[in-house]
């Protein structure tokens, strides 16, 4: 079976950073995609990142423009596993953070939940001013 399992949240204050981690159990190394999302209460699932994976290593990446500058998706391929680096948080970047990997289809939008495959737990990030 296939698992992802994230770490990392925390309560930080503005202008702070936190890494997130999302480890993948049952790798195969054969994912299209692997992103992270958040979801803040009353709002809709958005997408903060995603990378393009191709023969086990990562390469283009995308950024929501309103963490662009601010976050770095990176892909571990030694740990399978993939990271979100968030400095400068705001606390508009309160959130559940959730790792999503692998389009069930290649010609689906990656920056579309409903495109996803497999998904973690989700780990809370709370930024405080």
């Amino acid at each position: 079976q296939v698992q992802l399992l994230e770490s990392g949240g925390d309560s930080v204050q503005a202008g702070g950073s936190l890494r997130l981690s999302c480890a993948t159990f049952g790798y195969t190394a054969s994912y299209n995609y692997m992103s992270w999302f958040r979801q803040a209460p009353g709002k809709e699932r958005e997408v903060v990142a995603y990378i393009y994976i191709s023969g086990g290593s990562g390469g283009a990446t995308y950024y929501a423009d309103s963490v662009k500058g601010r976050f770095t998706i990176s892909l571990d391929n030694a740990k399978y596993t993939v990271y979100l680096q968030m400095n400068s948080l705001k606390p508009e970047d309160t959130a559940m953070y959730y790792c999503a990997a692998d389009l069930a289809n290649s010609g689906y939008d990656p920056r579309a939940p409903v495109s996803y495959v497999h998904w973690g737990q989700g780990t809370q990030v709370t930024v405080s001013s």
